[in-house]
């Protein structure tokens, strides 16, 4: 039993397991030499190679590579993905849990949302190819994407195209036995270390349709394929990048999944993508609570505790009440999503997406107000916070996409009762 009610046998041992592992191999590590950098309040400039365009530094990126390849060795890093690709096959609600208790632990070397690194990995694009790819595609990429033998980068939005990806720029045309993809690729994701990217462009079909789109392998050392510049945001280091293809030719064995299908094979891990973000980053509010509360707890202010305030206490009560009702809609939406289809409950993913990633912004941004200049400052860590999880307000579908998803299936489901029918709607606005 916790303070956040009781947490399964099994999955309590297994996040028991988890902090042992991190404990052991982790912590040392992030303590090791000059690796405390990292995560203080130098950790935006000592992660950033500012002369290189503001990617992430040499350092930083070896530091999560060693953390990876431990937590790999251990059992860890592939606990989420299925038992065939050396993972543990951990269902939604498992990762729900595990992504909460990662996230609740702060900043630190286990788990970091902008970098999408964690103990346990996350492996979207890993989940895609599982679903959609060839035999041969699977043999070639699977394992080398996960050791990261292999970079893949992930480019589907455009400068004109953001959330609407149906009204795609980017076209591939045939040419014998080749595809030609010439367009603009915005927020391509590890355009700094790439070696090959899917690339998605409009193969048939009209503007806004959903069919036609398809999904391309391409290298990132091909004619054509260039890398303009990296978009620099809130929270640095920058990896994702401004990319054009111009009469970039790949072989016919560079689609990947179904010809004009590519929209659709993504669907295959949206869903389970959004869970666990949520759960991260409900974690990542509780943290900002519970070090608000502890603060309050110990300043003195004109001779009192400032936890005695009730202008101190009563936003956080609510806020610790709305993570608490938002953690029990997590477990429900996971469990319902490891037993039945992902359409029945896209509303629901959706709610605990948007709702989350907002919370997390709310819960940081009165941490800091609590914590006074110190919570401001970048001794603490929750402008770092604040500022990781504000892009997830935006990115994986906008929380405008998310609650529209929302809206749909609400007055869908209501459609044909109105409130006319109702014994309790006023006699007289009946007629």
């Amino acid at each position: 039993m916790t303070a956040y009610g009781l947490i399964p046998d099994e999955i309590a041992a297994t996040l028991a397991a988890l902090d042992e592992f991190i404990a052991a191999e982790i912590a040392p590590l992030e303590a090791q030499g000059e690796n405390a950098r990292f995560f203080d309040h130098r950790r935006e400039w000592a992660r950033t190679d500012f002369d290189r365009d503001g990617v992430p530094s040499e350092g930083w990126e070896l530091l999560v590579a060693e953390m990876r390849r431990r937590a790999d060795a251990a059992g860890w890093l592939r606990w989420g993905l299925p038992e065939r690709l050396g993972g543990h096959g951990a269902s939604n609600l498992e990762m729900a849990y595990i992504r909460e208790h990662l996230g609740a632990k702060g900043v630190g070397l286990h788990d970091d949302a902008l970098y999408e690194s964690s103990v346990v990995g996350n492996f979207p694009v890993v989940s895609m190819f599982d679903s959609v790819a060839s035999p041969e595609q699977r043999a070639e990429w699977i394992e080398a994407m996960i050791t990261g033998e292999r970079i893949v980068g992930f480019a589907l939005t455009e400068p004109e195209h953001g959330s609407d990806a149906t009204h795609m720029d980017t076209r591939a045309v045939r040419d014998g036995e080749e595809w030609v993809i010439n367009g603009v690729k915005r927020w391509n994701s590890a355009a700094h270390t790439a070696t090959h990217d899917i690339v998605f462009a409009r193969t048939s079909g009209e503007p806004g349709e959903h069919h036609g789109i398809t999904a391309f392998i391409v290298p990132t050392d091909s004619p054509g394929f260039n890398v303009e510049f990296f978009w620099w945001t809130m929270n640095m280091p920058a990896d994702a990048a401004e990319v054009t293809l111009r009469d970039v030719r790949v072989t016919a064995s560079a689609v990947l999944g179904d010809l004009d299908a590519g929209l659709a094979s993504i669907q295959h891990f949206v869903h389970d993508q959004r869970m666990r973000q949520a759960a991260q980053s409900l974690g990542a509010a509780q943290y900002c609570i519970d070090e608000a509360v502890d603060y309050a707890n110990a300043r003195l202010t004109w001779g009192r505790k400032l936890g005695l305030n009730q202008a101190v206490q009563f936003p956080l009560a609510e806020l610790h009440t709305e993570a608490a009702m938002l953690r029990e809609l997590l477990h429900a939406t996971a469990e319902t999503l490891d037993s039945s289809s992902p359409t029945h409950v896209s509303h629901l993913v959706a709610m605990c997406n948007y709702r989350a990633n907002r919370l997390a912004c709310e819960a940081a941004d009165r941490a800091m107000q609590i914590c006074g200049g110190v919570g401001y400052s970048r001794h603490l860590p929750f402008e770092h916070i604040y500022r990781r999880h504000r892009r997830y307000r935006i990115t994986e579908g906008a929380e405008e996409i998310q609650i529209r998803k929302v809206a749909r299936d609400l007055f869908a489901a209501r459609r044909g009762a109105g409130p006319r029918d109702s014994p309790a709607w006023p006699r007289g606005a009946r007629a």
